[in-house]
């Protein structure tokens, strides 16, 4: 391994690489130098050796105080592979049946026309409730037992495993429920035992106090402007009643820099951890379901948590084209259509983005696991040039030479 220190304007980057990954070094400082980046990590392991573990730059933009080696960040929606992997644990130890109605699980959702809807369905994002139509007061997103209720009482936007749309908050309390009911535990306590100590991971869903003050702030994406809308803000200054509006407007207020939204758990969006903890996440799915004698499901449970189980022509969320697993993401390209935003992995390849551009993934056919956290925003939901950036970079170290059809091959 390769000792990284390097010095940039307002800070330094450090760590180690393999000489093999050298290309995901150089764009890593380049993300500094040339994409305004302020502070960030990647890590990637390879058949389960670590080969890149950077970090660097600084916490706020305009302060000195450095990104250390145990910064943290919220990850927004990388928390979903988090959570989406509680749920399989479950149904790999015979627990939760993913073909089985909510029902069995959790009566009270089985009303108002979700009686048909499966487990399978919450995982996809096919289930119906992207959003909750009345106004959330502010705090409600903190309030576990308000949310979940909310959720069981409403009427689905679409008949349940018909249509698809991104269920950007709500996932966290579809699913997460359905691990608390199940287990017996609330979902975070659930990721700590069985997932985050025994691979010995800095990452929370719900983080203590204790881990407050190394926690970078996020830095807001601000647009220039007369910059183009996506189709998402689009529709969402149009229509205050869509899904897009609800899902932008009617949060709960949720606020990433506030200690009461690191202190709940909220499965959905409020993950706290480091690119380390992304990819020593994924790591063991990335090798089978197992890792140094810690084993989180089998290999048929892996090969059936990256087989895509929705895609669409028109995300009923995102308005854009989009493709997932029972909760990942798989390989999305939509650069040819002029949008921002894209995820671009192998067939084999899943995991999940988060808002501003924060990504985990596992790639069961190399043995790749990768972690990418940062703290200032780019625009949109999926990957910007940074993100991507890095994904490409290590993909190329592999020897892959194209993603021209969309995957890398």
């Amino acid at each position: 391994m390769e000792n990284l220190e390097q010095t940039i304007e307002g800070g330094r980057i450090a760590g180690r690489y393999a000489p093999r990954f050298k290309a995901v070094a150089d764009c890593f400082a380049a993300n500094f130098a040339q994409n305004g980046e302020v502070g960030a990590s990647v890590c990637i392991t390879h058949e389960g050796e670590t080969v890149v573990d950077l970090w660097g730059g600084r916490v706020v933009a305009d302060a000195p105080a450095a990104w250390n080696a145990d910064t943290v960040s919220i990850v927004f929606s990388s928390t979903k592979g988090a959570t989406a992997l509680c749920a399989h644990i479950l149904a790999d130890r015979g627990l939760l049946d993913l073909d089985a109605p909510v029902a069995e699980y959790w009566p009270e959702f089985a009303c108002k026309g979700k009686e048909k809807a499966t487990v399978r369905m919450m995982l996809d994002h096919s289930v119906g409730v992207p959003v909750v139509r009345e106004p959330l007061a502010k705090g409600a997103v903190n309030d576990w037992d308000l949310m979940c209720d909310r959720l069981a009482n409403e009427e689905p936007f679409w008949e349940p495993g018909t249509r698809h749309g991104y269920h950007a908050l709500t996932f966290g309390w579809t699913v997460g429920e359905l691990v608390r009911r199940v287990s017996g535990r609330s979902l975070g306590t659930f990721f700590r035992d069985e997932v985050a100590k025994p691979l010995g991971l800095d990452f929370w869903i719900g983080t203590p106090e204790l881990i407050e003050s190394r926690v970078a702030p996020i830095i807001q994406f601000r647009p220039e402007k007369g910059a183009p809308l996506s189709p998402l803000a689009e529709l969402a200054l149009a229509d205050r009643n869509s899904i897009p509006a609800l899902f932008l407007f009617n949060d709960g207020g949720f606020n990433p820099n506030r200690r009461d939204c690191h202190a709940s758990e909220i499965g959905g969006a409020n993950g706290i951890t480091n690119a380390r903890g992304l990819a020593g996440m994924y790591a063991p799915l990335a090798n089978g379901g197992s890792l140094r004698g810690v084993k989180l499901v089998g290999a048929d449970t892996v090969s059936r948590m990256g087989q895509v189980s929705m895609a669409t022509h028109l995300d009923e969320t995102l308005r854009v084209p989009t493709r997932f697993a029972l909760g990942y993401m798989k390989s999305m390209d939509n650069r040819r259509r002029g949008l921002v935003g894209n995820m671009i992995l192998t067939e084999r390849a899943f995991g999940h983005v988060g808002a501003g551009g924060s990504i985990g993934f596992a790639d069961p056919s190399c043995g790749l696991s990768f972690g990418y956290t940062m703290n200032r925003m780019g625009d949109g939901i999926l990957l910007n040039a940074r993100g991507q950036g890095l994904v490409d970079a290590a993909y190329r170290s592999l020897g892959y030479s194209s993603n021209e059809g969309g995957v890398w091959i």
